[in-house]
Parts: structure tokens; C-alpha cells; sequence
């Protein structure tokens, strides 16, 4: 069910109440949970709350530009559609919805290995799109999806390192939450994972197909061999370590995605604002900085810039706003982002994206 009467959201989080009212349950728990006691997922949005950035004045500023530069492209804002599984869960459009929105919005739509819809129906949209990958379990099977997504059209590939095992989510374990039939994997070889479906005492469908799926033994051996394979930009997302973010550059990414997952995988790891700074000096402009986790509108993004981000990605408020109403309420959401980071821009003194990474930020609260 969309929602197509009421006043239309004022802010991103106007989504979030209006897509708990057309969601199950048990989904929106697996949208809006994280692992553990949540501790770490709640801690992404107090961190970010605590970042006072301050404006500069008098700087004849009347009409920022958004314009940005992202992997070598020009993109409409330093922002990106983060990389979520199974769209197709909140809305039967699913992830080609998103990815148009994405296109028509000017900002790069990062694709999920785990989509319910396979990838060359995504970049069919014409969207500029980065395909997101957990390592599977072969190399042989890695290297048949790398040539699959090259020649699907896709920009960049981001491999996501934080997540060996997946997260112990408790509102997943309490609902026994587990896949509709119809929800597959439409990107894993086979299409079809009766794991995702099924049940296990003590462990949700997700985790047991998770495991089976994809190996907990990555390593740096492993990123340097996909880095001679792929030669397009690489981007390695879930660093919170500055060391893990200057290890990934010597073994060639070209951009690091500074990230806990939206709090769904280590519990007391730290808010991904709160090691943005230490990562950002640590690479010293040797490769792009993204901050990913508990973005939720236009002055987020503004303090990642002025902490030293490039961009940001936005995940849990697309997929509320894909589920109020499918493409159009997830095109209406980027455009309310991009209202919002003009707002902060001019409001800080700042008449581009650059401007605003010359700005400080203080602790507040």
C-alpha cells in the first residue's frame, strides 16, 4: 500500500513514520533495527548531533551549488544512494525505483550483491550505478560476478569488508523474521537461496543464508587480487580503523567508506562520525572519504564535508520513503536531501561543496 494523501514530508524523517504505517511489523523492525542492544546504532545519530559546525558570515553567498565530483564523474550532490538489500521487501518497484530516482536526482545509486532484482535490470535504468560486494565463498564465482557487473555497465565496485559473520540483530531473532518465497537473491549465482526462506532455532534465515553465501575469511591478500581483476574504481566500505583506511589505499582503493554498517553488525563499535576525522587525516587526500550510518538529512551531509568527507551516502531514508511511494516518493526525498544541503550551505557561508570541507566543527552538548 503507498500513501498518496496527507501533506507531503517536510524533512527525511516525515518518512520514516509514514512507511511504519504501510510496513509489516517484522519488516520494518528489519529495516529500522541494528544489532545487539542498538547501542551502536543509536550512537550514529547522537554522535552526528553532536557536531556544531561553524558557519562563516559575510561571504556574499546567495546561491551554493551543489555540483560534486565523485570517482572521477560530476555528480548533482556529494551524496550517494547507499548500497541495502532487497528492495523489492518495502515496495514491488524495488531497486530499479530507486535507481531511477537515483538517475533523475543526479547521484550515483550503489547496488547491493544482495538486490532482489538483478543487476542489469538496475543499470538499465540508466542510472549511474556502483555495485556494492560481500566475497563469496569461491574466487572462480567472484570472478564470473565481476564480469557480469563490468559488462552490466556499472562505474565502480564496493567491497564491504565488515561483515565476516552477520550482526546478532535481536528484533529479527524475536520476530523470526524471515524472506517472503517470492524475495531471492537475484544477483548470487542460482537466483534461489531456501536458506533466506526457512528456519533455524537461535539463528534467523538471513544469518544461515549469509553464511552459506559468503566467506568470513576475507583478507588483504583477497583485495589485492580483486584490485588486479577490476579496473575500474574501487571503493572499500566499513573502515572505522584510520590504519584499515590507509591499508586499503597501498592495496589501490580509490575511495574509502567510512562505516558501521548503520549499526547492524559490531555493537560498541564506534559512531562512524565519530572516526571520520581521525580517517580523513590519516589517508591525507590520497583517496575520497565517504561517511556512511545515521545520515538522515541536508545538515548531516554539511558536517561530513566540513569533518573532511567528499560525499555521504543516505540508506534507511530512501528505503522509507521507496516504501510510502515507490519512485516518486524516493525522487521527492533527494530533492527535499538536495533542499536541505542548499539550506546548510548558504546558511554556513559556503557557496559549494568545497567551501564547506574549509569549514570547523566543534563538540556540542
Amino acid at each position: 500500500m503507498e500513501i498518496t494523501s496527507g501533506p507531503p514530508p517536510a524533512c527525511l524523517a516525515d518518512y520514516a513514520g509514514l512507511a511504519r504505517t504501510v510496513l509489516p511489523p517484522d519488516v520494518w523492525d528489519y529495516l529500522d533495527g541494528g544489532s545487539g542492544a542498538e547501542v551502536t546504532l543509536g550512537g550514529n545519530r547522537s554522535a552526528l548531533d553532536r557536531v556544531g559546525v561553524l558557519p562563516r558570515v559575510l561571504t556574499g553567498v546567495t546561491a551554493p551549488r551543489l555540483r560534486t565530483r565523485l570517482l572521477g564523474r560530476d555528480y548533482a550532490m556529494p551524496v550517494g544512494v547507499a548500497p541495502m538489500a532487497y528492495q523489492r521487501l518495502v515496495h514491488p518497484d524495488g531497486e530499479p525505483a530507486l535507481a531511477t530516482a537515483a538517475r533523475e536526482a543526479g547521484v550515483p545509486y550503489l547496488a547491493s550483491v544482495l538486490g532482489s532484482t538483478p543487476i542489469e535490470q538496475v543499470t538499465a535504468t540508466g542510472a549511474d550505478v556502483w555495485f556494492q560486494l560481500y566475497w563469496l565463498r569461491h574466487r572462480s564465482v567472484v570472478s564470473d560476478l565481476l564480469a557480469r557487473v563490468r559488462a552490466a555497465g556499472c562505474r565502480a565496485l564496493v567491497v564491504t569488508v565488515d561483515v565476516p559473520v552477520l550482526g546478532r540483530r535481536l528484533r529479527d531473532l524475536r520476530n523470526a523474521f524471515r524472506l517472503p518465497p517470492e524475495l531471492v537473491p537475484a544477483n548470487l549465482p542460482g537466483g534461489r537461496d531456501d536458506l533466506a526462506h526457512g528456519g533455524t532455532p537461535g539463528v534467523t534465515p538471513l544469518s544461515a543464508s549469509h553464511d552459506a553465501a559468503f566467506t568470513p575469511a576475507l583478507t588483504w591478500a583477497d583485495l589485492r587480487w580483486l584490485r588486479e581483476r577490476w579496473e575500474l574504481p574501487l571503493v572499500v566500505k566499513g573502515i572505522l580503523d584510520p590504519a584499515d583506511a590507509v591499508r586499503a589505499v597501498d592495496v589501490g582503493a580509490q575511495a574509502v567508506v567510512v562505516s558501521n554498517h548503520g549499526g547492524r553488525q559490531l555493537d560498541g563499535a564506534p559512531a562512524s562520525a565519530t572516526m571520520l576525522p581521525e580517517v580523513v587525516a590519516a589517508v591525507g587526500g590520497r583517496c575520497e572519504v565517504l561517511l556512511d550510518s545515521g545520515i538522515r538529512g541536508g545538515v548531516d551531509v554539511l558536517r561530513a564535508l566540513a569533518m573532511g568527507a567528499d560525499g555521504a551516502l543516505v540508506g534507511r531514508p530512501m528505503l522509507w520513503a521507496l516504501a510510502v511511494g515507490g519512485r516518486r516518493s524516493a525522487g521527492a526525498a533527494l530533492t527535499l536531501l538536495a533542499d536541505e544541503l542548499r539550506d546548510a550551505l548558504a546558511l554556513a557561508g559556503c557557496a559549494d561543496p568545497a567551501a564547506a570541507r574549509a569549514l570547523r566543527t566543534v563538540q556540542v552538548g
